[in-house]
């Protein structure tokens, strides 16, 4: 890429940022938009501007984001949102205190060398040998052997002690977070009086899987044990027993016949009425039926104290693993049914199944990222379609292509990919929604380093190279090593235009603006239609965390080489903190709480990329024949040891709750048939005809039902 094309698209970027958040400005203070730009506020009954008019300070948001403290993410979007932006700023501290020091040292010692003027080795530039401004700024203008190498492995050191500083700092802090809110004596959490149950063995004759259940569990807590409720299947039957009655509440229509289209016209309160009580018949004869005869391998049991609850889920309760496997209880929202009657060595040969499912779709997604990182580079676009030549010879458009086309190929390329890791993490038979999505997160986390930081960084090379590979084979080595600084600029613009034109449409919500204008339109036909098209969601974390995993890679990997981007880092991640503490205060709404337990798959994978960068400077200092870089194989181990150490330091007060966390006493006392009533599937709730007739049916998913409410 040629400088100038850099600046276009750097330039253009940012003209966009500006005129999406100018537009967010003017949109959020319209009333019709309030639903859109306010969601969360509305869905907790604050006023959506809570202190300020419509003619506020269209840049008030600003002020608001940064006067907010973390108790106030905690009350409007959850423990989990504010451990987010716990690692958004240990991030943004590593960088901004990374590029403190590189910034004014490695510049100064590699724009003074000149290397690059004596010997012009497109081998050894930042940019294929175009980008000379960049690459006189860059670890590619260091002489071989040259003393000035000190300088690189020094700042190799200091990013990563920083990095192990910010570390442990945040760690302390999250378990603290967790604590607190575990503690906390506001509301009764119906998790923390359960556990899950699985593979339970065969109830005796005579038994059925309840009584064997409250038998076992009775004679272990004879003091404390409440009740369990053991898994159903809920058949199809019941299913859609289920879905006829939500029908015949909602459909606001007075014909019989088709569609509602044709038909006598009838009274619509009347006729409707007339088929909830049918409806209800139905469903409630399929409960009775699922009850009776269809229970699982599983249960959730009740306590009358969180002590023993989480006494009970740390304990081993059978000498054989593969029975009576006991865990803590998922919030109620969270449980995966399905998934719960699946056995304990099904769910092993499952989960290394997925994992080598997962391999062969990294080893062959990698192949056609790798083609299109090739493909899309302008000139070898040239030589696949020699038909566009003429186009792209004009000045403007060539600029543009060379500034957005391979960004913008791996953007769309990617974004194909989450629904079906998410589809195999819950394949694995996990049984709560926040533990599929870490696993799904972790999945595209390794995805996204090994196909796109890897294999566009490797792609390129091995396209220029291939002749010279066939005849010298043994060169891979070398092209491999040198092929990192090459694709500086390419991953510069990339970052550039995730933070500039990414978090623009996260803040300006143009596309879910316009979703929701068309479904109000022509869609939407009841009050509660419409506050379902509104309903934003949450942070989306299995998508949202690997691609800040993604960047923190790219922005660790060239913190030494090409210093200059530790500057693109700390915009991407102090933005990133700016625009999502404004939307997890006002917009997204939070699907589920697991109190901070993404956070140490969080920590390993910040300490993967920080290894790997590791091994990169080690090979790349290697390659630059300096006699001292067997200095950094103790940096790699000292990663190791502190993985280590923070793992068995913290993990355990997030895998099991603490006995003295459970232990603090409750401002209320907890009805437990609430508790027990939480965690009943919707299908096998009881209805009652009068009490539905205008506010709908029960929704399976409790969210809705809170829109449906508000």
């Amino acid at each position: 890429m040629e400088f100038e094309s850099f600046l276009v698209s750097l330039g253009t970027s940012a003209v966009i940022f500006v005129v999406l958040m100018l537009l967010f400005t003017w949109l959020s203070r319209r009333p019709g938009n309030v639903s859109v730009y306010y969601p969360n506020r509305i869905l907790k009954g604050m006023d959506p501007w809570e202190g300020s008019s419509l003619t506020r300070n269209p840049f008030a948001w600003i002020r608001e984001a940064f006067t907010s403290t973390e108790q106030d993410v905690v009350k409007l979007s959850g423990v989990d949102t504010a451990v987010y932006f716990v690692f958004l700023s240990t991030v943004l501290g590593i960088f901004a205190l990374s590029a403190l020091l590189l910034l004014p040292t490695l510049l100064p010692v590699s724009a003074t060398d000149n290397s690059l003027k004596n010997s012009r080795s497109a081998t050894d530039t930042t940019s294929n040998g175009t980008f000379s401004q960049l690459d006189n700024l860059s670890m590619a203008n260091i002489s071989k052997k040259s003393s000035r190498l000190w300088a690189f492995l020094g700042a190799v050191y200091w990013v990563s002690l920083v990095t192990y500083f910010m570390l442990w700092k945040a760690y302390k802090h999250v378990a603290a977070l967790r604590a607190e809110a575990l503690m906390s004596s506001e509301e009764v959490l119906p998790e923390q009086y359960a556990i899950l149950v699985r593979d339970i063995p065969s109830p005796p004759k005579g038994e059925t899987q309840k009584e064997f259940v409250d038998s076992y569990f009775r004679e272990i807590y004879p003091e404390t044990f409440y009740r369990s409720l053991v898994v159903t299947e809920n058949s199809k039957k019941l299913a859609r027993a289920e879905a006829v009655f939500a029908a015949t509440s909602n459909r606001p229509t007075n014909k019989t016949g088709l569609l509602g289209l044709v038909g006598e016209r009838v009274d619509s309160i009347d006729y409707y009425t007339k088929l909830i009580n049918e409806s209800v018949t139905k469903l409630e004869a399929e409960q009775r039926t699922v009850l009776a005869e269809k229970q699982q391998t599983a249960a959730v049991v009740f306590f009358t104290d969180r002590v023993t609850a989480a006494l009970a889920a740390q304990s081993l309760h059978c000498q054989m693993v593969d029975k009576w496997t006991v865990t803590e209880a998922p919030e109620p929202r969270q449980i995966i049914w399905e998934n719960l009657k699946i056995k304990f060595f099904s769910r092993i040969v499952r989960q290394y199944l997925i994992y080598f499912l997962v391999a062969i779709t990294i080893l062959f997604y990698m192949i056609p990222i790798a083609f299109v990182s090739a493909i899309t580079t302008l000139g070898n676009l040239q030589k696949a379609l020699p038909f566009i030549k003429p186009i792209v010879e004009i000045a403007f458009i060539r600029t543009i292509l060379q500034s957005y086309l391979p960004q913008i190929a791996l953007i769309v390329f990617l974004a194909m990919l989450p629904k079906f890791l998410m589809f195999l993490s819950k394949s694995e038979g996990i049984p709560s929604q926040s533990h599929a999505i870490r696993a799904a997160s972790g999945k595209y986390f390794y995805f996204s380093v090994l196909n796109v930081f890897i294999g566009v960084t490797l792609a390129g090379s091995l396209f220029d190279n291939l002749k010279a590979l066939e005849k010298k084979p043994n060169s891979i080595i070398t092209v491999l090593a040198t092929s990192l600084p090459k694709n500086a600029t390419f991953f510069l613009t990339y970052v550039a235009l995730k933070f500039f034109v990414g978090y623009g449409l996260e803040l300006s919500r143009i596309i879910p603006l316009i979703i929701f204008h068309l479904k109000k339109k022509y869609l939407c036909k009841t009050e509660a239609e419409v506050k379902e098209a509104w309903y934003p969601g949450d942070l989306s974390y299995a998508t949202r965390v690997p691609s800040d995993m993604l960047i923190l890679t790219i922005t660790f990997c060239y913190s030494v080489i090409a210093p200059l981007i530790l500057v693109f880092g700390v915009i991407y991640f102090g933005l990133g903190w700016l625009i999502l503490r404004n939307q997890a205060l006002k917009v997204y709404v939070p699907s589920y709480e697991s109190y901070g337990r993404m956070w140490p798959h969080i920590h390993t994978r910040i300490l993967a990329a920080l290894s790997l960068f590791q091994l990169v400077m080690f090979g790349y200092l290697g390659i630059k024949l300096f006699v001292w870089t067997t200095l950094l194989v103790p940096l790699i181990f000292i990663s190791l040891i502190f993985g280590y150490v923070c793992r068995q330091k913290f993990y355990k007060g997030f895998e099991h709750t603490a006995l003295e966390v459970a232990c603090r006493e409750l401002k209320q006392r907890p009805d437990l048939e609430e508790v027990f009533r939480a965690y009943i599937p919707h299908s096998l709730s009881t209805h009652k005809g009068d009490d539905h007739q205008f506010k709908g049916a029960m929704s399976r998913y409790q969210d809705y039902a809170a829109i449906s409410a508000a």
